[in-house]
Parts: C-alpha cells; structure tokens; sequence
C-alpha cells in the first residue's frame, strides 16, 4: 500500500447584500476587513505573500459572522457549540469524563464558553508543546508559524469568534477542539490522536452500506466513454448531500436508497454544468494513458464511498493512471476524511459479506488491490485544515500538484469556499476568472451550495433557485460542476 504523508507543513449578478437579503456591512467593519483583502490584492495579480497567480477579477471583502439571519452568524454564535460541540460531547462522554481526559475536559469547556460568548470574545494564539507534540519539531514549529500568520491580522485588531472572517474562525473552532482534547499531546496515550468524530463517522460508514450497494453495481457498468465520466461525476456531487456535519448519520438512513432519490432530483438541481468540458480533458488524458488525478477529499461516510466510486471509474477506464486522494492531517468539521479513515472505509467494503453485498464487497476489493500496488496514493497534509485561500497554496504542495496533476477534482463546501477565498463574488463570475486562472493545474469543483458564497452561475439559474428554495444557497440543494483549466504560467 502506497501511502505519503508530507512532514514537511505548508491540510453563485446582484450584490449578496441584495440577492440575499443582508444587512450592509458597515463603514468600520469594511476597514477592518480590508486587512485581508489586501494580504491578498496586488496590481500585478500575484499574490505578495507566496508569488502564486490570483484570480483575474478584484478580489471582493470575506464573510464574516455578525449579520444575524446568515448561516455564518448562526453557526459562529449558535450551531457550532450547542449542535456540534454538544454533540461532539454526547458521542464521547464516556472517554471525556474519564480521570484521563481530566484536563481535557476543562480545556473543552472552556472552548465551548468562548463560543457561548462569541460576539465578545477575542481571538487568542494556538498553543504548541514541542516537548510532548508527538510530531517532528520541525513540524511543529511550521504549522505553529502558519497559524500565527493567519490569526495575527484579527487578533492585532481585538477581532472576535464574529468579526474576524467566517471561514478563519470555523478553521480555528476546530483546531482549538484537536489542542483542547490533547489530539497530538504523546504523553497521554487516552487523548494522543483521539478522533472525537469517530462515532459519528462510524455511523456515517455502516449507514452508507444500501445505498452504495446499488451505487456500485453502477459504477462497474459504466462505459469507458465520455458519458461514463460524466455519471462517475455525477455520483461524486450528490455524495455531499451525505454531509454528517448537517445530516446526523442514523440508522434509518441504511434502510433507504438515498442516492436515487438524490440523482433523480439532479438535473433540476444543478446551477451550473461544465460536465460536458470535464469530459472532454478527461478523454484527452484517457488517449494519451498516463493521467494523474487528484481528488481534494472532503467527508468520510457515504461521501468518501462516492468519491472512491468515481476514483475507481478513472482507474479502470483509463482516464488515470494514479489518483492521490488529497486528505485533512487532523479531525475536524466533524466528518472530514483523514486517511485512516479512507482505510478504514476500504477494509470495511472489503469485509462485508458476499451475499447480502456483493457489489460493495467486490469494490472493497478492488479498492484495497489498488492502494497495495500504487494506483491510489493517499496524501494527508495541514493545508488541507487551515483557512488560507488556495490562491496561498504554499511549496512544496503547489508545485507538486502543477508538475504533476493533471486534474484535480476539489469536494465539498468547505473546499470550495477556500477556492473562493470564503468572499464577495458576484454570483455570475466566472468560474475561469476566481479560481481556473490561479489553480495550479486543471481543475473540477464538485460542490453543492451550504455556504452563503459562490460564483459562476448562470442569473437565469440564480433567480430561478431563489423562487424555488428561500434557502437556496445553505441547505445542499443545489449544485454545481464547474471545471477551469489552470493557471497558464
């Protein structure tokens, strides 16, 4: 099994204020924000901080959380504790009450008081221990100079859990939960590398099971054609509909074939559809024979299943030669995918019994086949779980994937709104113009919409969705396939 872990850190015409229905922003609030956008603005469309291309427009002022009626202001101020960290707490309760998680506890409450005061409380610096990191020093020290790199513009400025951006301060809810519970403190074998979203990823894994069933007796029938990338596509967007974030995994779910109600509704759903343009590069990587293919990872469960179903597909119909799956280095937004999870989900398949699963149980198989010889590669980096906007994708990440991918499929909200720097744009912006120009190799978002951001939709598409759904852009409705070429440097 062929598995790298990099040591080295570097893991939607009109306003939204009028299409939906935000307050403006206030003349101080715009000051302050301007902070961000000019770490990242430049009249030579580089960005100053890594050299790396930006996007082709002007690059509009982030998110932030102090609009009440957004969903940023409800997750900063409500969902993410009494939902997430609640739950997160329910799940673990056993293992958080235990004397070995004694400490662990206080600095978990004491995360989950910050947040019942989001709107006073000021952002602080993340704390390191290199003496008990399980981690190299070198790695260590790195992730703890990113992170002072991205807090210290918002804590300078006394920003709090909902002035500073929305997407900084999520990012930061969750690694603050993996230094509260002790995730990489060695000296404690209880809390060192404890996953607190095991239980809700379990379940996420056994519920994805039926339905998955039937998806890959599918997969396996689709032609090596143009048409067979399109639909292996297809399965991979609509996996996000299995978000554990939003959709509590549960038992029920295993009992119904969620996936073909989903696909049925997809067509109406999609917002923007460049499957056509996808398909065309992936039969030009199909002919030549030596494709590699990334895909940008986003949740485990029945999510992960889809988008080894479409890595499969790529493998065996000769669009890719190798596909690297692009994995967070550390739990976070609850069911976010880390290798052992990846793994976990492979071995799982693979055991099912035969009679009850044979479709799943053949792809486990095949998938386990994979990673023994070096067709699948898995790739766990810190990028991956810390807010910069992927125009700031650092060395030695960037280059790997612009000497190297020839496509890389990015999942997920999360992903996206990181693709879009979490920001402003104007819903009918060009996909090629925020993020095809700037990427650092050819690439397709698969993403449907749980996030008040988005860009390269169609007005026509944008009106319609907004009479059909008031919350249209947060409740992964609706989608989009949207593929740029890259960066030409």
């Amino acid at each position: 099994m062929k598995c790298l872990r990099n040591t080295i850190l570097f893991v939607g015409t009109l306003s939204p204020s009028i299409s939906l229905g935000f307050a403006p922003r206030p003349t101080s609030l715009l000051l302050r924000t301007s902070m961000m956008a000019s770490s990242t603005s430049s009249n030579t469309n580089t960005c100053p901080k890594t050299g790396n291309p930006l996007p082709n427009l002007p690059i509009p002022e982030p998110l932030l959380s102090l609009t009440p009626g957004t969903w940023a202001y409800d997750t900063m101020s409500r969902r993410l504790n009494k939902e997430i960290l609640q739950r997160t707490y329910e799940e673990n309760q056993a293992a958080f009450e235990s004397p070995e998680f004694a400490e662990a506890l206080v600095r978990f409450n004491n995360l989950r008081s910050e947040l019942d005061n989001a709107a006073d409380t000021k952002l602080s610096y993340l704390k390191f221990d290199e003496v008990e990191d399980g981690r190299p020093d070198e790695v260590v020290e790195r992730e703890r100079r990113e992170w002072r790199e991205i807090l210290s513009p918002y804590i300078e400025n006394n920003d709090t859990w909902l002035s500073a951006p929305w997407l900084v301060t999520e990012f930061y809810a969750y690694r603050r939960l993996i230094e509260a519970i002790g995730y990489y403190d060695k000296s404690n074998p209880a809390t060192y590398l404890y996953d607190p979203f095991a239980v809700a990823k379990k379940a996420g894994l056994e519920s994805s099971v039926k339905s998955a069933e039937n998806m890959l007796e599918k997969i396996v029938s689709l032609p090596n054609t143009k048409e067979g990338v399109g639909l292996a596509a297809a399965f991979a967007l609509w996996g996000n509909k299995m978000d554990l974030s939003i959709w509590p995994a549960d038992a029920e779910n295993s009992s119904l074939d969620v996936f073909a109600k989903i696909l049925h509704a997809a067509d109406q759903n999609l917002l923007h559809d460049d499957t056509t343009e996808l398909a065309e590069h992936c039969e030009t990587l199909r002919k030549r024979g030596d494709g590699s293919v990334d895909i940008i990872v986003d949740n485990a469960g029945f999510e992960l299943v889809t988008d080894l179903a479409l890595a499969d597909h790529l493998v065996t119909s000769g669009v890719a030669q190798v596909v690297t799956f692009q994995l967070k280095s550390h739990p976070t937004f609850v069911s976010d995918a880390l290798e052992k999870d990846l793994i976990e989900t492979v071995e799982h398949y693979a055991a099912l019994p035969e009679d009850k699963f044979p479709n799943a149980r053949a792809a486990g198989i095949r998938w386990q086949q994979y990673l023994e010889v070096g067709k699948w590669v898995c790739n766990e980096d810190n990028f991956w779980v810390q807010p910069s906007p992927m125009w700031e994708m650092p060395e030695p990440l960037r280059s790997d994937l612009k000497n190297r991918c020839d496509l890389a499929f990015v999942k997920g909200d999360a992903n996206y709104r990181r693709l879009l720097g979490d920001r402003y744009w104007d819903y009918t912006s060009p996909f090629k113009d925020v993020v095809g120009c700037y990427f650092p190799c050819p690439v397709c978002s698969l993403r449907t919409l749980k996030a008040e951001v988005g860009c390269g939709m169609e007005k026509e598409q944008v009106d319609r969705a907004k009479l059909l759904d008031d919350e249209w852009m947060v409740n992964g409705r609706f989608g989009v396939v949207q593929f740029g070429s890259g960066a030409n440097e």
